[in-house]
C-alpha cells in the first residue's frame, strides 16, 4: 500500500510517533524548536503531551504524519520559521527575509526504517508548506558525507535526503550535531523538485 502523508491534526496519531511509553516521562514531543525555550523548559511530563494536543488543533497543525494504510509510521515537524526558535537561532543564519517555513524533525517509527518513509515525509512537509502559502521551505540537516549518523541524532535529516527532494545548500551554519556540521538547505516552492 502506498505511503500517504497528511496534516498532523489527530493527537493520538502524533502520540504514537512522538509520545513516551510512560505519560509522565520528559521526552521532547518535538517541542524544543516549536515553542519558546522558556515555555519548553517549564513543560514537564504530561504537560508536554497536552501542549502538543493544543498544537494539533491549531491552524496550521504542527507537522505531518506518514501512514501505511491505517498505521501511522512517521512524523515531520514543519511550521513557519517565525513561529519557531529558528527565528532567533544565532547558529543558523537567515538567507533572506522571506516568509520561510522550516522542517526540522523527521522521525520514522522503529520497524519502518529503511523503507524510504523519510523521503515521503519530507515531500509531504514540502507539499503541506506549499498548500499553506509558503514561498520557501528550509531545513537544517547534517552534512554527514555518507557517514553513519546516530539514530537519536538523525531526526534533522541528512544533506543527501534534502538534495534528493530538490533542496539546495543556501549556507553553512555554526550548528554541529553528532559531530557533523549542519547546513541550511532551501527549496523555492515556486519551483518543482527534481
Amino acid at each position: 500500500m502506498p505511503i500517504e502523508v497528511r496534516a498532523a491534526t489527530i493527537f493520538d496519531d502524533v502520540k504514537q510517533v512522538l509520545g513516551p511509553k510512560r505519560p509522565d516521562a520528559n521526552v521532547c514531543w518535538c517541542l524544543s524548536y516549536r515553542v519558546p525555550s522558556k515555555e519548553n523548559r517549564t513543560l514537564l511530563g504530561e504537560d508536554r503531551g497536552k501542549r502538543v494536543r493544543e498544537l494539533c488543533g491549531e491552524d496550521p497543525p504542527p507537522g505531518v504524519l506518514a501512514y501505511d494504510g491505517d498505521e501511522v509510521v512517521g512524523w515531520a515537524a514543519v511550521h513557519p520559521r517565525a513561529g519557531t526558535s529558528f527565528a532567533r537561532n544565532r547558529k543558523i543564519p537567515h538567507a533572506d527575509d522571506a516568509d520561510v517555513w522550516s522542517v526540522w524533525c523527521i522521525r520514522v517509527k522503529p520497524g519502518h526504517r529503511g523503507k524510504g518513509i523519510s523521503h515521503h515525509l519530507l515531500a509531504g512537509a514540502v507539499d503541506f508548506a506549499r498548500a499553506n502559502g509558503a514561498p520557501v521551505i528550509e531545513g537544517y540537516p547534517v552534512d554527514n558525507q555518507g557517514q553513519k549518523v546516530d539514530l537519536t541524532m538523525a531526526y534533522v535529516g541528512t544533506r543527501a535526503l534534502f538534495e534528493r527532494a530538490g533542496f539546495t545548500k543556501a549556507a553553512d551554519t555554526e550548528s554541529v550535531l553528532n559531530g557533523f556540521p549542519r547546513v541550511l538547505m532551501r527549496l523555492d516552492l515556486g519551483a518543482s523538485p527534481r
